[in-house]
């Protein structure tokens, strides 16, 4: 238990990871959306998202879907097709086919993977940036050069060296499909997250950077690529006056209202970006002396700033002892680890969260290949060594905290957030 829980008075109101930032604007297309009954799956805020989307990523077209996850899945459905042709109905576009992915992610990222009859390969994770790691994903085309598919995310909004991972795709021959879920307007070199990918997806899910409560845009520079996935998001339906259906769809179209909510909080993109950013330079300032470090800057990248996270030193650590649900630690003076900061944190009714378990330690996945920057070939039973880096993602994991970091949060509410942490380490 945190050492000196009850000497912090709590928030009245509570002070979120991540919450939806509304104008007013949004209320204006939902409510035209209502009054002229495009209450469906079609409708001008629809097309208004798609062609803002679009613009603001610098691509040609964006496909407006039900979240990100659906993006996601119908890129590797485009991806796989486009690979290995098209599948008989009962199989996926990438059945028995192994495909890259980040480790340390959202298991969105990779599930469509999976639900396309993909096989993961996990890239371990770099430290200087938290995301996939191009030298070790250089390694895994060594070991398995026949691999056409990679699958990279983009952590926290921070991005990492995803022009790279371009790079030795493109050496490769291999598709890269960019989960830009977290990292909407965050830019490497000038350019927009979103575009690196040859297929792309964006977020729009309740806690991300701007929202519609829900929904996801599939984008790419495709018109072909971009037509099948609005066929397949409204079931495959054919071109005829009855119901026809020729190959699987889906029930994956953004709803009109939803849309109106989204198009709405486009035009607060940067507001919100800059907003966040504050967050991450008070919190860089105001944790100064203590052992932790926070989200890494990758050089040529501006992150959208959408979460910031520390990771405490090494040597700063106390015992901790993660179980797949329960977790113990033991208080120790100078030392703290994430469990205690985030119980701290939640003494005073304020929202943090553990970073993401990387993938090849989740159950579901333990068995899975993991490839490490040295080129080493590994699973979960012999991943990770306490006080070796041989596995980067788990070590991330072991010590690093997300910090609340709602653009709503007042200076005074985060100045008392980093005194609670300071507090950790006395």
């Amino acid at each position: 238990m945190f050492k000196r829980k009850g000497e912090f008075k709590p928030f009245e109101s509570k002070v979120w990871l991540a919450s939806p930032t509304m104008h007013g604007e949004e209320l204006k297309y939902v409510t035209e959306a209502y009054e002229t009954n495009w209450m469906s799956t079609v409708g001008k805020n629809i097309n208004e998202v798609e062609k803002i989307a679009a613009e603001k990523a610098g691509v040609k077209y964006a496909v407006s879907l039900s979240c990100c996850t659906a993006a996601l899945h119908l890129c590797c459905k485009l991806a796989g097709e486009r690979l290995y042709g098209k599948p008989a109905i009962s199989h996926g576009a990438l059945e028995g086919k192994r495909a890259f992915c980040s480790d340390m992610t959202f298991d969105a990222t990779l599930n469509p993977v999976v639900y396309e009859g993909g096989i993961p390969v996990f890239i371990d994770t770099e430290a200087d940036s938290w995301n996939m790691n191009p030298v070790a994903l250089e390694k895994a085309f060594e070991l398995y050069p026949e691999v056409k598919l990679v699958v990279s995310a983009e952590l926290y909004g921070f991005p990492g060296r995803m022009d790279e991972i371009k790079r030795i795709c493109g050496k490769h021959g291999a598709l890269l499909i960019e989960d830009a879920a977290e990292a909407m307007g965050a830019t490497i070199h000038g350019k927009q997250c979103g575009t690196f990918g040859d297929y792309s997806a964006v977020s729009y899910n309740g806690n991300k950077i701007i929202t519609g409560s829900s929904g996801g845009c599939l984008l790419t520079n495709s018109i072909e690529d971009a037509n099948k996935a609005r066929k397949w998001s409204t079931q495959a339906r054919e071109n005829a006056a009855w119901y026809q259906h020729e190959e699987l769809g889906y029930n994956y179209r953004m709803s009109n209202v939803i849309a109106g909510v989204v198009r709405g909080q486009y035009g607060y993109l940067e507001e919100h970006i800059a907003q966040k950013k504050a967050v991450y330079e008070r919190y860089r300032e105001g944790l100064k002396g203590l052992p932790v470090k926070m989200n890494p800057i990758t050089e040529g990248t501006e992150p959208n700033y959408w979460l910031s996270a520390l990771i405490i030193d090494e040597d700063a650590m106390c015992k901790q002892v993660r179980g797949e649900v329960d977790v113990c630690y033991r208080p120790e003076e100078g030392k703290s680890c994430p469990t205690e900061i985030l119980e701290a944190i939640s003494a005073i009714n304020a929202e943090g969260r553990p970073i993401w378990k990387p993938m090849h330690m989740q159950p579901m996945y333990r068995m899975h290949e993991v490839v490490g920057r040295d080129g080493s070939l590994r699973c979960r039973t012999n991943a990770y060594i306490e006080g070796s880096v041989v596995d980067v993602g788990a070590d991330i994991f072991a010590r690093g905290v997300c910090l609340p970091s709602d653009n709503k949060m007042t200076a005074e509410e985060q100045d008392r957030i980093i005194e609670v942490i300071r507090a950790c380490f006395e």
